[in-house]
């Protein structure tokens, strides 16, 4: 018996797919399609996490990376050979090796770049009078001898440092390198010798036998200690006024190690070890945060000191480069899930929609089936058989297809999201099909909205959901994205579940204006305004499952192009603020003018429009408030933001401030073309006793000049005149205004004046609009000197696109934003097809009534147009709101500016993008008309004698 149900299964499901080959191949594509996505996902989030750890690791100076052992020399209570012995490279090389095998996994070592060596943590004073001595101060050497000097270099000049006998603590002559650049600046030449003290005041001869060049200059092997590669001019901090000297690094030869034993430079025994990040991974950030707190101070530090010694420790940087990444990329974490949950219910919506579309139009067979004695158990297994024949090998197509786009991530995510998109549509197709067969259904009974009764237990289940939306949106605008432990599901659903309570309230008064519509049309001679009206009033394609995907989808849609949008404005806000206009020009030094002929020569330019020189000095003196001063009294600010108010609340630490001496109307010009708020030019005006001194006189300094400061200034200065000394003359002022920002000057404590007004007006920077060609701006700004430097908007705004895991989640929402317009569209063609049989039973029905085929397709036209734009209605409304609602509680700042350096710090909100708002709603109603228009054309080829068949009941 079961042999013979066995063969009765098997060509029941064949049967099946010859039948109908074209719904299980488009049931397989969406399977396909959708269990990509899915298994995309978690693997492209791990890949730009993982990609964004390797490039804060790689990019981190190689100083704070590595991973340092060190421990102080050898007890002198040991025997003169057992010391030398312990800092010789066999020794340093078996305890490095050993190291290197207990370092914790996920940590590990780039062993093409460890080095083993002593080196001397004192410097010491090197009197040899051929060394350049700047301040008079004698040059202080270090002192290092490392393995692997012949691996990383290679030879400029001369010969390598060599040990023609065996060094040891009282040997008093060895020999030693240097790099080019430590030989350039110390004027070192080849044969050159450089004495050494010990501790008992003994010299020992350091002669230099070779010079060398770094293979990998930015390498960890140099890096690590950037002394070792290029000398550097240091402040003398035990001089009493400024005096500088020389320091650098002598390298001596690998085994010369023992003969710094006898020098009081205090040596110490290292093994450096850079970090490979080649093998980490995006999750491994965690355990790699314990691995680093073990090994510097907890049972790793123990295992490290049974090896090297029980005075070794451990430092390393690496623990604060791996927090940082770990603070972005949980920043950015709970904005991603926002994207991924909504698409994931669009998807499943629509999957859900399939079944539901499968389900409508196999109804009567398996009603027939029923009827005949089919169990609901047999029936819903031959349609799990047959669902899952098509789209279980879908779903692992899918995420082979992952695998291969997405290379590199953890599969188990991935599989795990691509078999749930299968397993949802093998049991949710069975289930719906034969829930409907439970009972059996009069024969032709209404399917329309005018039979549909809202129960009391869909009333209680939309009233839940409607509180958690609400408790969603509130704690999202309250805490924003971020939780503790990790994302907040029910906060990161908001979108969704707002979408849905939309879909809910649509659904139950959708119907409502269109049957009162329908009432005046009935009074007219046409009969295709009342019946298009009155079917779209009762359509069952209107239900709440088609209208919450769409929601869903063109919300997602909404959400994530708005979240593009605003970290696009973000950056653009970001580089205007830093560069002040389109193009800048500045003097190296603060002091350093522009002259007139590079003014002129830049204004000259293709593409320049416009040049608003400024005057800008930095670190003004500001004067001491007195008793009985005052703040600023309030005043309505304007639409710029400015006005005469100021924040009192940091006006006693305001000691200096920036003084900014403008031309007010160029100024002005200059903010209504860049986009900035309006300036007050009348207020700088330059007349009376604040008009500037006239030629060949002093200026006097009991002028008062108008003044529009930011607030902590203006409190400062309170509301009479005040007097500053400025390299620009003495005068007083007198705050008319306020602002909290001014985007030419990076300090937030300004004062601006009247240009005109100054005794000394030279203009230090020149900002520049229009677009003008970066080379050709430093060429021209090149021909008057090397004290001019050139900052562009466009290069600017570059700066904020430099890390791989922004990189990542700026490509994960672009693809939300196409998922959610492609799964829109689908929604609205899947809920178009549910009712196409009736829609061309019907079209074939009024025909046969004289019913012509223009008016067919304006029939089906207009009988479609109002759910599409009720679709598209409710999906702008529905988009704008969660925007709306969610703006104040999530902060773009880690997708936009974090990461660089100078970035404005403030928080960043989300925007309305009105692009990923209405195109995609436009694209709901233009394809409803299509697809409307499609299959009345398609019904007026096909007679009607083909669609009312004898016995049809449709």
């Amino acid at each position: 018996m079961r042999h013979d149900n066995r063969a009765a299964t098997a060509p029941w499901i064949r049967t099946r797919l010859r039948t109908a080959p074209g719904a299980a191949a488009a049931l397989a594509v969406l399977v396909l399609v959708t269990a990509f996505l899915a298994a995309a996902f978690p693997r492209a989030v791990d890949a730009y996490e993982t990609k964004g750890l390797r490039h804060d690791i790689v990019a981190a100076d190689a100083g704070r990376s590595a991973v340092e052992v060190a421990r102080p020399q050898p007890g002198l209570e040991l025997p003169p050979a057992q010391r030398d012995a312990e800092v010789r490279s066999p020794e340093l090389s078996r305890v490095g090796a050993r190291l290197l095998k207990a370092l914790p996994a996920p940590l590990r070592a780039d062993t093409s770049s460890v080095a083993y060596g002593v080196r001397t943590t004192k410097p010491a004073v090197a009197d040899e009078p051929w060394l350049p001595r700047p301040e008079a101060l004698p040059p202080q050497l270090t002192y290092v001898a490392q393995t692997g000097l012949k691996e990383h270099a290679t030879l400029s000049s001369g010969a390598w440092p060599t040990t023609p006998e065996e060094v040891t603590s009282d040997s008093r002559e060895v020999q030693g390198a240097v790099t080019e650049e430590t030989a350039a600046e110390l004027k070192v030449k080849v044969g050159a010798t450089v004495g050494l003290l010990t501790a008992a005041q003994e010299p020992v001869t350091v002669t230099i036998t070779g010079i060398v060049a770094p293979r990998d200059p930015r390498g960890s092997y140099w890096s690590a200690d950037p002394l070792l590669r290029s000398p550097s001019l240091v402040l003398d901090p035990a001089s009493p006024f400024p005096q500088h000297y020389w320091t650098g690094t002598v390298m001596l030869a690998e085994d010369a190690g023992p003969v710094l034993l006898s020098t009081s430079a205090e040596p110490v025994l290292f093994w450096r070890m850079p970090p490979d990040p080649a093998r980490l991974t995006g999750p491994d950030g965690s355990r790699l945060t314990s691995v680093i707190a073990s090994l510097e101070s907890g049972p790793g530090l123990l295992k490290v000191r049974e090896i090297a010694g029980d005075t070794a420790v451990v430092a390393t940087g690496l623990g604060h480069i791996v927090e940082a990444n770990a603070r972005m990329r949980d920043a950015i974490s709970p904005v991603i899930a926002v994207a991924a949950l909504g698409i994931g219910s669009v998807a499943a919506v629509v999957l859900l929609m399939t079944g539901a579309l499968i389900a409508a139009r196999r109804r009567g067979e398996l009603a027939l089936m029923r009827s005949r004695g089919g169990s609901l158990r047999g029936i819903g297994g031959r349609l799990l058989a047959e669902t899952a024949v098509a789209v279980l090998p879908a779903s692992a197509l899918g995420l082979l297809l992952a695998v291969l786009v997405v290379g590199e991530g953890r599969w188990w995510p991935g599989a795990l999201a691509a078999a749930g998109v299968g397993v949802l549509v093998c049991v949710a197709l069975p289930l719906r099909t034969t829930l409907q067969h439970i009972r059996p259904t009069l024969h032709g009974a209404r399917e329309d909205m005018v039979s549909a009764r809202p129960s009391r237990r869909r009333t209680v289940a939309e009233l839940t959901l409607l509180v958690l939306a609400v408790g969603a949106v509130a704690a999202l605008r309250r805490r924003g994205t971020s939780a503790t432990g990790g994302t907040d599901l029910l906060v990161s659903a908001a979108p969704v579940l707002v979408a849905l309570i939309a879909a809910l309230v649509l659904v139950r008064l959708y119907p409502l204006p269109l049957r009162l519509a329908a009432r005046p049309m009935a009074r007219l001679r046409g009969a295709i305004g009342f019946l298009s009206l009155a079917r779209a009033g009762r359509s069952s394609a209107g239900g709440a499952l088609p209208l919450l995907a769409l929601l869903l989808a063109l919300a997602t849609a909404a959400f994530g192009g708005s979240v593009i949008a605003g970290i696009g404005d973000a950056r653009d806000e970001a580089a205007l603020a830093s560069v002040g206009a389109d193009a800048r020009i500045d003097g190296v030094s603060e002091r350093a003018t522009l002259p007139d002929g590079l003014v002129r020569t830049v204004r000259d330019l293709d593409g320049v429009r416009d040049a608003t020189p400024l005057r800008v000095e930095y670190s003004v003196s500001m004067p001491e408030t007195e008793a009985g001063d005052g703040n600023a009294p309030s005043a309505e600010t304007d639409g710029s933001g400015t006005g005469t108010s100021g924040d009192a609340g940091s006006a006693g630490e305001v000691r200096t401030a920036a003084l900014v001496g403008i031309d007010p109307a160029s100024y002005a010009r200059l903010t209504r073309t860049t986009g900035l708020p309006a300036f007050p030019a009348a207020r700088l005006k330059a007349a009376g006793p604040s008009a500037p001194p006239a030629g060949g006189t002093e200026s006097d300094p009991g002028r008062v000049l108008p003044a529009i400061a930011s607030p902590a200034v203006a409190a400062r200065l309170g509301v009479g005149p005040r007097a500053i000394d400025t390299l620009s003359g003495e005068f007083m002022v007198q705050v008319v205004g306020t602002t909290a920002r001014v985007p030419s000057v990076s300090s937030t404590d300004f004062l601006i004046v009247n240009s005109a007004s100054l005794e000394r007006s030279a203009p230090t920077t020149l900002l520049l609009t229009g677009t003008p060609d970066a080379g050709e701006l430093r060429a021209a700004v090149g021909g008057s000197g090397k004290e001019y430097a050139v900052q562009t908007r466009s290069e600017e705004r570059a700066r904020y696109v430099n890390t791989p895991m922004q990189a990542g989640a700026e490509r994960i929402y672009l693809a939300a934003v196409a998922a959610g317009a492609g799964y829109a569209l689908l929604a609205v063609l899947l809920s178009l097809l549910q009712t196409a049989p009736e829609r061309r039973t019907l079209l074939a029905r009024l025909r046969t009534m004289g019913l012509t085929t223009g008016q067919g397709r304006r029939l089906l036209a207009f009988e479609a147009t109002p759910q599409a734009l009720l679709a598209a209605g409710g999906g702008l409304f529905t988009g704008w709101a969660t925007i709306a609602l969610l703006s104040p509680g999530i902060d773009l700042v880690p997708l936009a500016l974090a990461g660089v350096a100078g970035s404005d710090p403030g928080p960043v909100a989300l925007r309305t993008d009105l692009w990923s708002l209405g195109l995609p709603a436009a694209g709901v109603v233009a394809l409803a008309a299509a697809v409307a228009g499609v299959q009345a054309w398609w019904a007026s080829r096909r007679g009607s004698i083909t669609e009312l068949r004898a016995g049809d009941s449709r």
